[in-house]
């Protein structure tokens, strides 16, 4: 199904047929991707007295209870509500779903205290002219074991300050990454990506949105694509989500 899209002017064909995941799925157990220390995510069937959940060991259905961390445990999306003091969720904040995206690649440069950083001259480089609804970072190399990596106390790439606040100065509200966050493990709660994406408490942007834990596959190439956003109901800070690309051709 190929459906016409406009945006600023330009319009755009998209083949619906032909959706590009760039989620890492939830998974039971050590071979999925990990960050922040969080518990393995467990799926286990519901067992009550005689009665199990699980059709292979004799359950007339399939019920089981899944447990798992949305920050640690995979792809998620996440609202302002994540560094507020005020109850914002991701199910009040992300109220529309497709966004005109710009994917990019960047390798991380290393700074004099051995951190590795994307810099504003990086995103400034990517997108020239560009402007975006959403931008997705892809982080170089960009090897598949991304989909099961253990990120805790390895410190990886972050986005830097003045590139965030970048971001915002040109009104892309949605940030999406394949690394465990946009700021540094650990930096004595600062968190100054995050702050200056979301210019909280100043002047609180509560529509944008910052998801982590993605990968995008080698064979996806940088350029302009209609994302469609797609979380859980949740009413938390944060959902598992599953953005989904469609490659985006001028129309004539």
């Amino acid at each position: 199904m190929v459906s016409k899209i406009t945006h600023k002017g330009i319009s755009y064909h998209a083949d619906l047929s032909k959706p590009i995941d760039i989620s890492i799925p939830l998974r039971t157990g050590e071979e999925n991707v990990n960050a922040w220390y969080a518990p393995t995510v467990k799926i286990e069937p519901v067992k009550m007295g005689d009665w199990i959940g699980d059709v292979k060991q004799g359950g007339a259905v399939n019920f089981r209870n899944i447990f798992f961390n949305p920050h640690g445990n995979g792809t998620h999306t996440e609202c302002v509500g994540h560094i507020s003091k005020e109850d914002y969720t991701i199910n009040q904040c992300l109220k529309t779903f497709f966004f005109i995206a710009e994917v990019i690649t960047i390798l991380p440069d290393e700074l004099e205290n051995g951190d590795k950083v994307i810099t504003k001259k990086h995103i400034e480089n990517c997108l020239q002219e560009k402007r975006p609804e959403a931008i997705i970072i892809r982080t170089l190399d960009n090897h598949i074991s991304k989909i099961n990596k253990h990120y805790s106390n390895t410190n990886p790439p972050y986005i830097t300050e003045e590139a965030a606040l970048y971001v915002y100065s040109l009104s892309i509200n949605h940030l999406l990454i394949d690394l465990p966050s946009v700021d540094k493990e650990v930096d004595g709660g600062k968190l100054l990506a995050h702050h200056a994406f979301w210019q909280y408490p100043q002047n609180t942007k509560t529509e944008r949105t910052i998801t982590e834990m993605i990968y995008v596959p080698n064979n996806v190439y940088d350029g302009t694509y209609l994302l469609n956003l797609q979380i859980a109901s949740f009413e938390n800070d944060a959902s598992p989500s599953k953005p989904v690309l469609y490659q985006l051709n001028k129309a004539l």
